[in-house]
């Protein structure tokens, strides 16, 4: 199996890829109120509220199994404003040794490149860990994603099931 993603923070030319922290709950938040109205329901914020940045908080302040993929906090370089995240998940299309690709950027920080950048960082980093292969789950109607991976080199190999009124996720891959 494939060494894990957590130690060392990844540098870019413009970013710092690390371990999330606490303190970084309200942006990831902030990430939950930005979503596209036609992602599904239970990945935005509820009519109650929640998640809040405390529930959000409380997420991130848990011990998770330093063995796996995992997402990292992208902050600029420089300024240490935090955007998003990017890292691999073995949640969704992902499994322990195809981990999932993914990523979500702050609206201020797209048109950047930083996604491409960050998502640059994340393949090479796999395939220097022994990564064989690479999944990404896009919706269909996320145009700027869909340009993210195929200039990462992904490919649109199907639909996953089941479709949604909110539209259908493709499955990408990179063989690294």
């Amino acid at each position: 199996m494939p060494i894990a993603l957590g130690g060392e923070p990844l540098e870019t030319d413009r970013l710092i890829l690390r371990r999330p922290h606490v303190g970084d709950a309200a942006v990831y938040r902030e990430l939950w109120t930005e979503r596209d109205p036609r992602v599904p329901a239970h990945r935005r914020i509820s009519p109650e509220g929640r998640p809040t940045v405390e529930d959000i908080a409380a997420k991130m302040s848990v011990v998770h199994d330093e063995s796996g993929p995992r997402l990292l906090t992208v902050e600029l370089r420089g300024t240490a404003d935090v955007i998003g995240y990017c890292g691999l998940t073995v949640h969704g299309i992902g499994s322990p040794d195809e981990p999932e690709l993914a990523y979500e950027l702050l609206r201020a920080a797209h048109k950047l490149g930083y996604a491409t950048e960050a998502g640059q960082a994340i393949v090479a980093w796999a395939s220097k860990a022994g990564y064989r292969r690479l999944w990404a789950g896009v919706w269909d109607w996320n145009m700027a994603s869909r340009r993210v991976l195929d200039k990462l080199g992904f490919r649109e190999v199907g639909r996953a099931k089941p479709e949604s009124a909110h539209g259908y996720t493709l499955l990408t891959v990179k063989d690294l």
